[in-house]
């Protein structure tokens, strides 16, 4: 998960993404943050992210966004 969390803070730092629950409904980060997310998270971890994937509920805390990462890990 130290990958992921060195991805959030190079996109968008000042934001303390282990506690925070509601990066998207808060407006912590944008639809543009999202995308540089998911192109960070596919080189990263070597995974396809789909347009349906692409929900806020998948990226609204750290963990939400590792559990998606896992999920398309073991297709």
């Amino acid at each position: 998960m130290s990958e992921l969390l060195d991805i959030l803070n190079k996109v968008k730092s000042g934001i303390d993404y282990v506690n925070e629950k509601h990066l998207v409904s808060d407006e912590l980060i944008d639809s543009l943050d999202v995308m540089t997310i998911v192109t960070e998270i596919c080189d990263e971890f070597d995974v396809e992210i789909l347009p349906t994937d692409v929900v806020p509920e998948n990226f609204e805390s750290v963990e939400a966004m590792w559990q998606l990462i896992m999920r398309l890990q073991e297709d």
